[in-house]
Parts: C-alpha cells; sequence; structure tokens
C-alpha cells in the first residue's frame, strides 16, 4: 500500500511511493564513487533503483576492439548492490556512444551482418553476463525509431537489417535469463511514435523475444505531454502485457530552441521566478497523479539526474544555459516541485 494516513508522513520518494511503483535517479560517476558525498547521501536516502548516466555505454565499457573496461561500472554496481537498489545497465544498444569500430573493418569499410552480429553477442553477453543476477533490468535497445514510427536507419539496421533488434534481445536473454529487458525510447506520448513503438513491441512479443518492458523516457516539457497524452501511452503499452517505466524524468521549464531568441534561451540564469517554480510544481504534480492512477501498470519512475546541477540540459543548446528540471536545487535542497509530489502520494 501507498504511505498515506501515517502520523508522520514520508519526506522521502521512495517511502512515499511504496507500494506503487520504484522511484529511481541516474546516477554520475561522482555520485557512485563516493567523490560527490552529498550527492550520493541525497541518491540513498530518497531512492531506491538507479541507471548509470554513461558507465555502461558502449563507448565506456568497450572502447576498442577486444578491450573491455569495467572500472567504473563496477563501481556503479557495487553502490547499488551496497544500498539494496534495483540496479538498471544502460545501454546496450544505441546508434550514439557507439565508437565506429564497431561497424568497420580495418579498412573503414562497413563490416558484414555476420561480422556485427558476431560483435554485437560478444558485447551483450561479455557485459551482461559479467553482471548477471545484480543488474536486474536492462535498457537493450534504446531509441531506435523515427518520429514517424519507423525504424531510425542506424548503421544497426543497414548492416544486419531489422532482426537486429530481437537478435538484442535474445543474446541479452542468454547471458541473463532472469534479468527483465526492456525498449527505451522517448516522445512515445506522441502518436506516430507510439504507433510504431506499439507495433514493434507486439511483433517483437508474437516472435517469441524476451522484451519484458518499454521506457518512456519522460523528457518532458511545460505543456507537453498532457495529462492525457501520458495517460493513454501508459494505458497502451499496459494492454500488450509488458511492464511499463518512466526511465528518464525530467521536465525542462526554459524556452525551447525556436521559441525565444538566442538571448533569451537562458533566461534564468540565477534562480527560477517564484511564479515558473509553482508551474513546475504543479506540471510534476499533474504527472505523477497521472502515474499514480497507473501504478498497477507501472513499475518505475526514474529521474533523469538527482539535483539540477547534474542534468544533462544545462549548457544545451547553449553554452552557459542554466536549467531547473529536477526535485532538487543545486545545493540538492528538496524544491517547491518535490512538495508537489510528495502531495500527489499522500492524496
Amino acid at each position: 500500500m501507498l504511505a498515506t494516513g501515517c502520523a508522520r508522513p514520508p519526506r522521502t520518494l521512495h517511502a512515499a511511493f511504496e507500494g506503487a511503483f520504484l522511484v529511481g535517479a541516474a546516477l554520475n560517476a561522482a555520485q557512485f564513487s563516493g567523490r560527490d558525498t552529498l550527492g550520493a547521501a541525497l541518491v540513498t536516502a530518497q531512492f531506491n533503483a538507479i541507471t548509470p548516466e554513461n558507465v555502461l555505454k558502449w563507448a565506456s565499457v568497450h572502447p576498442r576492439p577486444g578491450t573491455y573496461d569495467f572500472s567504473a561500472a563496477d563501481q556503479y554496481v557495487a553502490f547499488g548492490g551496497r544500498h539494496r537498489m534495483f540496479i538498471v545497465g544502460h545501454t546496450l544498444v544505441w546508434h550514439e556512444q557507439t565508437p565506429r569500430w564497431v561497424f568497420q573493418d580495418s579498412s573503414g569499410q562497413a563490416v558484414s551482418r555476420d561480422t556485427l552480429l558476431a560483435r554485437l553477442r560478444d558485447h551483450i553477453q561479455t557485459v551482461v553476463g559479467r553482471f548477471r543476477g545484480r543488474i536486474r533490468g536492462w535498457d537493450v535497445v534504446n531509441e531506435a525509431l523515427n518520429e514517424d514510427g519507423t525504424l531510425r536507419p542506424t548503421p544497426w539496421l543497414t548492416i544486419i537489417g531489422a532482426d537486429y533488434l530481437a537478435q538484442a534481445f535474445r543474446f541479452a536473454h542468454e547471458a541473463d535469463p532472469d534479468a527483465e529487458l526492456y525498449y527505451n525510447d522517448y516522445a512515445l506520448e506522441n502518436a506516430p511514435k507510439r504507433r510504431g513503438a506499439l507495433e514493434l513491441v507486439r511483433r517483437l512479443r508474437a516472435e517469441g523475444v524476451p522484451l519484458t518492458g518499454v521506457g518512456l523516457q519522460g523528457h518532458n516539457r511545460m505543456d507537453w505531454p498532457t495529462p492525457a497524452q501520458q495517460d493513454t501511452t501508459i494505458a497502451a503499452f499496459a494492454t500488450l502485457g509488458v511492464r511499463v517505466m518512466i526511465t528518464e524524468l525530467d521536465i525542462d521549464p526554459l524556452p525551447r530552441p525556436g521559441e525565444a531568441s538566442p538571448t533569451d534561451l537562458n533566461p534564468y540564469r540565477d534562480a527560477l521566478p517564484d511564479s515558473v517554480q509553482r508551474a513546475l510544481a504543479q506540471r510534476y504534480a499533474e504527472l505523477f497523479a497521472v502515474y499514480l492512477r497507473h501504478a498497477h501498470d507501472i513499475s518505475r519512475v526514474t529521474f533523469w539526474g538527482v539535483a539540477d546541477g547534474d542534468s544533462w540540459l544545462n549548457n544545451r543548446p547553449v553554452r552557459g544555459r542554466t536549467s531547473y528540471p529536477l526535485l532538487f536545487d543545486r545545493q540538492r535542497r528538496p524544491k517547491p516541485a518535490f512538495d508537489a509530489v510528495i502531495g500527489v502520494a499522500r492524496r
């Protein structure tokens, strides 16, 4: 059951949503290595699931042919183990942060289908196999779809063919039959991309592919997705019989490129105005109300970062841009959005 109605209401996210879903955060290396002691303390106090921002991506863990570097990944998994957290692996197959050598031969030409499949299998089985039984869920394939729902023309698709997705899931399942295996993508709340993702999941499941969950990344804006779009999207994937997760949650309160001149893209250099803080809190509350209505469908909600200073949205798309997309500020203090989210759990 949700932690409600107690004499002292919970002040931590994982306690507030106990019985509904796990609440996680994406960690950077400073947090799980112990260099950022304040960040690590916030993680262990507030969250019960973790995802690595970068250390399990191909470029980090397998930078050169025949060379694996698990030093940072081992620290990440050890951190999660010490604190009894649900540990997620991110990500095995992606078109970004994958070294060029993966797709090329010694002369720089594209490798054959068989060669790339062999490299894919070696990578997945080496990485997943190392953490068998400790990493409980893997983002196996990340962002394989275009905005219209068709398959993105990545080197994986052009060299191997559309079955690269099925092969990746099967390789991961062979390496750890007990791990949950996810497809992860952004903007699945938009109807064309959602239709493509639903068809992809249906097809893979019909073929017996061991896909067990879908991650909705949740890189949201103040006006998108609407609560109705979020509700419809969660429900649509839940009907397929897979786990649904919000995997990379943040809400960008700043204007998007195209909505403002370059000089206006960084409007809040020092702090968010109170009116924007309140609007951000309300936005988080309306989304968490949707998540909570779907508690029987959602297994995890993970924020992409711990506090505002950690967010990937800083310095994008212009250097110096200061964003405020998370529940904790740069001093790691709870923001009004934190109180709003906790308030949803008490309703």
